[in-house]
């Protein structure tokens, strides 16, 4: 394993956010890279991180959830939080468009796996429009949802300009309706106050063919800021550049004042992030941005 630390970025560990079964002897080797990791940043377990480290998850201990409600299943995030969190034993909901395409993804299954029908005893699928309230609110009747994964998206000209805000919004109310508090909401680079963060060519393309999805992204993540869901213990998820490759394990994870430009990331890495964050109070109620090494 190694670790990677830069000026306002948080320090992650270079394996999966929550592997599901390890033995003794990988948890002692995991304490004694603790112990040599401590000595180099300066900092102890049990003691208090600075605010610019965030505590990475230990493999092999990570807690399970009640239920994960995933909006976007059929997406190329989405479908990586659905296959990942399943893969580390959680109960999952979904809310897809078309039940039929919801497979497993290209970049955690792997080129054998990828593309095949994306089933499990603990995988719950609802077919439905995230703009329909009602549709939203049967992924959260009867499920026990402990934690939400928004990673909505598709061409304005098929889901239409307001998608990402309306139905984020019923998200939060169903939220609020049955007692949940925690959700990631995955967005882009160049929303709201990370503009200065994206790449120049991708700033111009923000400015024409991208306007649209851009003023509907900067309201969505309004709805948490300073909305409705601001009481949210929420998460907002800012990625680079997508990739469909296999997860690095390790990335940068920068904060909205990072005097860096994004690059490129892969959709295995921003949903595993995702679920870290749903588990771990360090990254809640924070818009993080997300970029490869």
């Amino acid at each position: 394993f190694s670790f990677t630390q830069a000026p306002s970025q948080e320090l992650l560990p270079v394996a999966p956010a929550c592997p599901p079964n390890h033995n003794m002897a990988f948890l002692l080797r995991m304490l004694s890279l603790t112990a040599a990791v401590s000595s180099v940043v300066g900092f102890m377990p049990g003691q208090a991180l600075p605010s610019r480290l965030a505590r990475g998850t230990v493999p092999g201990i990570c807690p399970r959830m009640g239920t994960i409600a995933v909006f976007g299943g059929n997406g190329g995030v989405g479908s990586e939080a659905v296959y990942q969190a399943l893969n580390n034993e959680d109960k999952v909901v979904t809310l897809v468009r078309d039940a039929n395409k919801l497979v497993i993804p290209p970049g955690s299954g792997g080129e054998v796996k990828a593309g095949q029908k994306l089933s499990s005893p603990n995988l719950s699928v609802v077919q439905g429009d995230v703009t329909n309230a009602a549709d939203v609110e049967r992924c959260f009747e009867g499920n026990n949802v402990d934690g939400v994964v928004v990673a909505l998206g598709g061409k304005t000209s098929e889901v239409g300009v307001t998608m990402l805000q309306d139905g984020t919004k019923n998200i939060i109310d169903s939220m609020q309706k049955n007692g949940v508090k925690r959700i990631s909401v995955v967005t882009s680079i160049g929303a709201n106050d990370s503009y200065e963060q994206a790449p120049f060519l991708f700033k111009v393309l923000m400015w024409t063919a991208l306007k649209d999805q851009f003023t509907d992204k900067n309201a969505q993540e309004d709805l948490l800021l300073k909305g409705p869901g601001s009481g949210l213990e929420y998460t907002i998820v800012r990625p680079a550049g997508l990739g469909k490759g296999p997860p690095a394990g390790s990335y940068k994870i920068l904060t909205p004042d990072a005097k860096e430009t994004a690059g490129s990331i892969a959709r295995a890495d921003v949903a595993a992030f995702c679920l870290r964050a749903l588990k771990e109070d360090t990254y809640a109620g924070k818009a993080w941005s997300l970029t490869g090494n």
